[in-house]
């Protein structure tokens, strides 16, 4: 199973690289798999790479689910 979180883009270092926030954490990631994305744009991150490129409110809803999951089952899942 993969899991993707919704980062956005603060700083691009080149056409190939950018920091990005995600949930707070800052991390350098890899956009070769993407072209054209510029600061401000939202993306879906996975292992240090951006699959894709999402709207704004996506990325605020899946935030919004992740937060809603952690609330209700914390970090230990629940157990």
């Amino acid at each position: 199973m993969c899991l993707a979180f919704p980062a956005r883009v603060l700083t691009l270092q080149d056409a190939a690289m950018a920091t990005v926030d995600i949930g707070g954490v800052r991390k350098e990631i890899s956009l070769g798999l993407l072209e054209g994305v510029k600061a401000g744009d939202y993306v879906m991150v996975h292992v240090g790479y951006a699959l894709s490129r999402i709207d704004e409110e996506e990325a605020r809803k899946t935030l919004a689910l992740f937060a809603e999951m952690e609330r209700r089952f914390g970090e230990d899942g629940g157990a």
